[in-house]
C-alpha cells in the first residue's frame, strides 16, 4: 500500500457537504483528481468546477467522454477510469462505501488501498465504512460530518396524492416508465432520470424539474449517488432490485442512501412508499432517519497485481484469493467472463504469444456491455475489435464507419433512441482509448456528434410522453391562485390561457381526448374555474332557442344540437315526465334551473302536440260511464290497445258510448282499438319512450322505421313494445296495426272454415312473399296447409311475320329482342287474378304495402301464327313442354285455427283449385278440337264482378282510365 500525505475519511449520512468539501480542498490545491461513482456525478462536478476555475484547467475522464485540456490541473473522472500514478496533490474517492457493491466494489477497494495524493487523500462515504477504513487503512483520519436537515419518514401514500417537489424511485426501467405516465396523466409530468440515460439527456431532464416545469421526477437509484436535486419527499415504488443476478430486498443502508436526497442544505425532507411496495418497518424507518447501520467489515477485492505471460496466467492471477478478512473474492464481473470466452477462440489464442498481445485482450475484454444484449453477443464484437487492434494495430475506419452510420438515426420511440444511445456507447469508449483509431480527436468528435443527436431526440421523445405542458402549467397557475382566462369558440372548443383543454358538451366540460381519468379531474379543476362566466352565457343562450333546436333520443335523452344537456325521467303521470339536467357544478344552481326549466317547457310542448287526440279524449267532460272509463283506459295505453286485453269492456260499450269514443279519432279493429292518428313515426318515437319511462326499463326499444308494413319480430323486445310501436307480432314478423285490420276485412270475405287461398290483394297489402304471409297467418291464429300443383303456363303471343320490303329507316331490332325460331316471344305475364296466387319468387319483399288494380278480364290470345301448321305447337304450349314437363308451384290453403265458428278440424274439404269452375272455352275454329286429335286448350277466368271505381285522389287513376278506354 502507497503511503503519502494525509489520509482522511470524511464519513456521515447524506446531505452533509461531503463531495463539496472534496471540491474545496482539490482546488486548494495545485493539482487533483476525484473518482466519482456515476458518469453523471462526474458531469456535474465538472460542471461545478468549470465555473469556478475555467475550462482550460479542468479535465473529464469517463469510459465514454474525454475532456483533457493541455493545460489540466484537476482532473474529474469516474472511479474506473482515474488515472494512475500522476502524483496528484490531492486523489479523492467518493461514495467509498460502494467497496461492497458485487458488480463493481473491487474497482473502489483498489483505489481505497492504493491510491493517495502527495499531499492529502479523501475517502468519502456512508459511517459504515469506519471500521473497515480503520483496519485496512491505519493511518487514516476520520472526519464525521452530520446531516445538515432532518430526514423524516411519512409512511405510504398514493401517487396521485404526492405532493410537488417529489421523486417517485423504480428500480427499472418498465416501473420508471409506467410510473411517469400515471403522473402525466395526474399531475401534468414527470422529468425522468436513469443511469443508462447519456449526460446531455439526463441534464435537460433535470433541468426541465430544477425550473419547474414539471413538479416530479421519476428516477432510478442513480439518484442516491450524490446527485444534488431540489427534492422534498423521496418515495420507493418497490423495495427490492434485480442485481444483475437476482432480485434482492435493498439493505436499509441502501434505502437510506436513496432517501437521503429528499431535503437539500437546511431544507428537511420526508421519505415514504407509494404505489405497490408494503410500509417500511418501523426498525428500518428508525435506522434511515438516525442514519444507524450495521457497518460493513466485508468488502470485494481483485488482485491489482496481474501478470500477462498468458490468458491462462492473467486468468489465475485476476482469481486469486484475498489473505485479508476483510476481504472477500470479488464475484466474476464482465471483463473477467468475457476474457476466458475470448481465451477458448482458437484465433484470439495463437495471437496472444507474448504480454503486449495478452494486455492487449484484457483492455479490449473491460469494454463494458453497454449493449445488454447477451456474453456471447458481447464476446463476438469485443473479437472482432481485438483482431483489427492486433491485426492493424488500429480498428479500421471502414468498419467503425458502418457500425455508427447505422446508429445514426433519429427516428423511433424511447426504446428504440435507448438501445441506439447503447450502442454508440460501445465505440465511444473505442474511440477515447489512446491508439486504438487512427484519428483520435475525428473519431472521438463523431461518436460525440452522434450520442448529442440521440441525446436530444431521447430527451424530446421523454417529453413529449411523459410531460403534459398544458396540464402542468395549468395546475401551476391554480395553485398560484391567478386568475385565468377562458374562451369557447362556436363549436365549444375551449381554450385556458390560449391552449386548447377540451370542449363544451352543452353544460359538462370534456376534458381533451387522449386525457386519463386522473388527468381529466386536473384538467377540470383548472378549467372549470376559468369556464363559470361562460356557463352563464350559454344558459342564456339555450333559455331563448326555440324547440327546433332542442330534441329527445330515443333513449330519453335530450339534446341541444349535438350536445346532451339532460334526459327525461319518469314523472307521476305517464305523459307528464320529469327532465334530469347535465350540468357542471361548478356552473351553479342558476344555471342549473334554468336549463331545467327550458327542458321542462320543451317536452310538456312536445307531448300536448303529438298526444293532443289523446289528452282531447282525457278533458272531454261529455263521456260519461262506461265511455269515461274506457277512455281512460285509453290514456293508459297511449292510444293503442289489443282488442283481447279489453273484449269485456268493448262487449259493454252501447252505441253511443262507442259514437262518443269515434268522435275522438278511435277505431275499433277486429284486433286492435287504436287511435290512427297516434300511429304516426312522430308519436310513435314518442310514445316508446314515454312507455319505456313508465316500465323502468334500462334500455328502450327504438321504434320501426317509417314506411314499412312488416318489420321483424324483435326477439328480445320487452313485452308490449310492439303494441307501442304501432305494430301486432304474428310469427316472424310483426304488421302494423292498421294495414292488420285492413287485412282482416279482406279476410272476413273468405271460407275461413272450408279453406281459401291468398289473394293478391292481401299479399300486396302486406308487401310479403307467399311463405312470409303464412307465418304471418299461422301467427294470427290461422292453419296453414302447404301444397304442390301443376303450375299454369303464361300464353304466347304470334308476332307477324316481318315484310320483305323494309325502308333503310326502319330501326333494326336489338339482338336481344330476336324472337326464338319460328317467331314465338313470350309474353309477359299479365297481372294475376285474386284466385290465383303468384309465384313465391315473384312477389319482392319491400315493406310497403302497394295498391294493385286487378285487369277486368284476361286478354284474347291468338290461337296461332299465320301460316303456321298449328299443329306444331299447341296454344299455350311451349315448344320443348313433352321434353321439361310440367312446371310446379308452391301454394297454401288456409283455415281458422282458432275458437271462432266450429271447434276441432274445420268443416268442408280443402280448396282445390284443380276442380275449380273454368271460364268459357274457346275453340280453334275447326268443331272445338284442336289441330290433329290434340286437346283444345282451356282459359280460366274469374265471374263477371262489380266495376271497381277508381279512386280520383290515386295517381295512377288517369293511366288506369286510359287502360280501360284503349280495351
Amino acid at each position: 500500500m502507497t503511503r503519502k500525505g494525509n489520509v482522511v475519511a470524511v464519513l456521515g449520512p447524506t446531505n452533509t457537504g461531503k463531495t463539496t468539501y472534496a471540491i474545496e480542498r482539490m482546488l486548494a490545491h495545485r493539482t487533483g483528481v476525484i473518482g466519482l461513482p456515476l458518469r453523471l456525478l462526474a458531469r456535474e462536478v465538472y460542471d461545478r468546477i468549470v465555473d469556478l476555475r475555467g475550462p482550460s484547467v479542468v479535465a473529464l475522464v469517463t469510459g465514454e467522454e474525454r475532456i483533457v485540456p493541455p493545460r489540466t490541473q484537476y482532473w474529474v473522472c469516474t472511479v474506473e477510469a482515474m488515472p494512475q500514478g500522476m502524483g496528484a496533490d490531492l486523489v479523492a474517492v467518493d461514495e467509498i462505501q460502494l467497496c461492497a457493491d458485487p458488480e463493481r466494489g473491487h474497482v473502489f477497494t483498489d483505489r481505497l488501498l492504493r491510491e493517495r495524493g502527495q499531499h492529502e487523500t479523501l475517502f468519502l462515504g456512508s459511517d459504515t465504512m469506519r471500521g473497515t477504513i480503520a483496519a485496512l487503512v491505519p493511518e487514516a483520519q476520520f472526519m464525521r460530518r452530520e446531516r445538515m436537515s432532518e430526514l423524516t419518514y411519512s409512511g405510504q401514500k398514493k401517487i396521485s396524492r404526492m405532493r410537488p417537489r417529489s421523486a417517485i424511485v423504480g428500480f427499472s426501467v418498465e416501473n420508471v416508465y409506467a410510473i411517469a405516465e400515471l403522473i402525466r396523466r395526474q399531475k401534468g409530468g414527470a422529468a425522468v432520470v436513469m443511469g443508462a440515460l447519456s449526460p446531455r439527456t439526463r441534464n435537460a431532464q433535470v433541468e426541465m424539474y430544477q425550473s419547474g416545469d414539471v413538479d416530479f421526477l421519476v428516477a432510478t437509484d442513480a439518484i442516491g449517488m450524490g446527485l444534488n436535486l431540489d427534492v422534498d419527499h423521496v418515495a420507493f415504488s418497490a423495495l427490492s432490485k434485480f442485481d444483475g443476478r437476482r432480485m434482492r430486498p435493498l439493505a436499509p443502508n441502501e434505502l437510506a442512501q436513496i432517501a437521503g436526497r429528499a431535503g437539500r442544505g437546511m431544507k428537511s425532507g420526508t421519505f415514504g412508499v407509494t404505489g405497490d411496495a408494503p410500509p417500511l418497518q418501523d426498525d428500518v424507518a428508525r435506522a434511515i432517519m438516525d442514519h444507524s447501520f450495521t457497518p460493513q467489515n466485508k468488502i470485494n477485492w481483485r488482485n491489482p497485481a496481474l501478470q500477462f505471460g498468458s490468458i491462462d496466467r492473467l486468468i489465475a492471477t485476476l482469481e486469486l484469493k484475498p489473505d485479508d478478512e476483510r476481504l472477500m473474492k470479488a464475484r466474476e464481473a464482465d471483463d473477467l467472463r468475457a476474457l476466458k470466452a475470448l481465451g477458448e477462440i482458437t484465433e484470439v489464442h495463437a495471437r496472444c504469444s507474448d504480454g503486449n498481445s495478452v494486455k492487449l485482450l484484457w483492455d479490449v475484454c473491460r469494454i463494458p456491455d453497454f449493449r445488454g444484449i447477451s456474453h456471447a453477443e458481447h464476446a463476438s464484437l469485443l473479437e472482432d475489435i481485438f483482431i483489427d487492434l492486433h491485426q492493424h494495430g488500429e480498428v479500421r475506419e471502414d468498419w467503425l464507419a458502418q457500425h455508427i452510420r447505422r446508429i445514426d438515426r433519429t427516428d423511433g420511440d424511447i426504446d428504440a433512441l435507448s438501445k441506439r444511445l447503447a450502442f454508440i456507447r460501445t465505440w465511444t469508449y473505442v474511440a477515447q482509448r489512446k491508439g486504438w483509431t487512427r484519428d483520435e480527436s475525428h473519431w472521438r468528435g463523431a461518436t460525440r456528434v452522434v450520442e448529442d443527436r440521440l441525446s436530444d431526440a431521447l430527451h424530446e421523445r421523454l417529453t413529449q410522453r411523459f410531460v403534459d405542458r398544458r396540464t402542468s402549467v395549468l395546475l401551476r397557475r391554480l395553485g398560484q391562485k391567478e386568475a385565468m382566462v377562458a374562451e369557447v369558440s362556436e363549436t365549444g372548443e375551449v381554450t385556458v390561457e390560449g391552449e386548447y383543454v377540451g370542449k363544451l358538451d352543452g353544460f359538462r366540460f370534456r376534458a381533451d381526448k387522449g386525457a386519463g381519468g386522473a388527468e381529466e379531474k386536473a384538467i377540470k379543476s383548472a378549467s372549470l374555474q376559468a369556464l363559470a362566466p361562460q356557463f352563464h352565457l350559454r344558459a342564456d343562450r339555450f333559455y331563448n332557442a326555440p324547440d327546433t333546436e332542442i330534441d329527445f333520443t330515443e333513449q330519453g335523452g335530450l339534446m341541444w344540437g349535438s350536445s346532451a344537456v339532460g334526459k327525461l325521467v319518469a314523472g307521476a303521470d305517464a305523459l307528464k315526465p320529469k327532465v334530469e339536467v347535465f350540468v357542471d357544478d361548478v356552473a351553479g344552481a342558476e344555471v342549473a334551473q334554468k336549463v331545467e326549466r327550458r327542458l321542462q317547457h320543451f317536452i310538456d310542448r312536445k307531448v300536448a302536440a303529438l298526444f293532443e287526440p289523446l289528452i282531447a279524449l282525457s278533458r272531454d267532460e261529455e263521456l260519461g260511464g262506461l265511455a269515461k272509463g274506457f277512455a281512460f283506459r285509453m290514456l293508459e295505453a297511449f292510444g293503442i290497445l289489443p282488442r283481447g286485453d279489453v273484449a269485456e269492456e268493448v262487449k259493454a260499450l252501447d252505441q253511443d258510448a262507442r259514437g262518443a269514443l269515434r268522435k275522438h279519432g278511435i277505431r275499433f279493429g277486429q284486433f286492435t282499438i287504436f287511435m290512427p292518428l297516434l300511429l304516426k313515426p312522430a308519436p310513435t318515437r314518442l310514445r316508446l319512450v314515454l312507455w319505456s319511462l313508465s316500465k323502468g326499463l334500462s334500455e328502450f326499444p327504438e321504434s320501426p322505421p317509417p314506411g314499412l308494413v312488416t318489420v321483424p319480430v324483435a326477439a328480445d323486445a320487452p313485452e308490449g313494445a310492439d303494441t307501442m310501436s304501432g305494430y301486432r307480432n304474428a310469427g316472424t314478423r310483426a304488421i302494423r296495426i292498421d294495414m292488420l285490420e285492413r287485412l282482416a276485412d279482406m279476410l272476413r270475405a273468405e271460407d275461413s272454415r272450408g279453406g281459401f287461398e291468398a289473394k293478391a290483394d292481401m299479399l300486396s297489402i302486406t308487401g310479403m312473399t307467399l311463405d312470409q304471409f303464412a307465418d304471418l297467418l299461422q301467427g294470427l291464429g290461422y292453419k296453414a296447409e302447404k301444397g304442390e300443383r301443376a303450375k299454369v303456363k303464361t300464353v304466347t303471343e304470334v308476332m307477324p311475320e316481318a315484310p320483305k320490303d323494309v325502308a333503310e329507316d326502319t330501326p333494326v331490332m336489338d339482338l336481344a329482342d330476336t324472337p326464338p325460331e319460328g317467331g314465338i316471344i313470350e309474353k309477359p305475364e299479365p297481372p294475376q287474378a285474386a284466385d290465383t296466387p303468384k309465384d313465391v319468387a315473384e312477389i319482392i319483399d319491400e315493406g310497403l304495402a302497394p295498391i294493385i288494380e286487378e285487369p277486368e278480364e284476361a286478354a284474347q290470345v291468338p290461337e296461332t301464327m299465320e301460316g303456321m301448321d298449328p299443329a306444331e305447337n299447341p296454344q299455350g304450349t311451349a315448344p320443348d313442354a313433352e321434353i321439361a314437363g310440367a312446371e310446379m308451384e308452391i301454394f297454401y290453403t288456409f283455415t281458422w285455427g282458432g275458437n271462432r265458428g266450429a271447434r276441432g278440424k274445420p268443416q268442408g274439404k280443402p280448396y282445390d283449385r284443380t276442380k275449380a269452375k273454368r271460364g268459357p272455352r274457346h275453340d280453334s275454329g275447326k268443331g272445338g278440337k284442336g289441330p290433329k286429335g290434340s286437346k283444345p286448350q282451356n282459359f280460366s277466368a274469374k265471374p263477371p264482378r262489380r266495376e271497381k271505381q277508381i279512386d280520383p285522389d290515386n295517381p295512377f287513376a288517369a293511366a288506369l282510365m286510359g287502360l280501360k278506354d284503349n280495351k
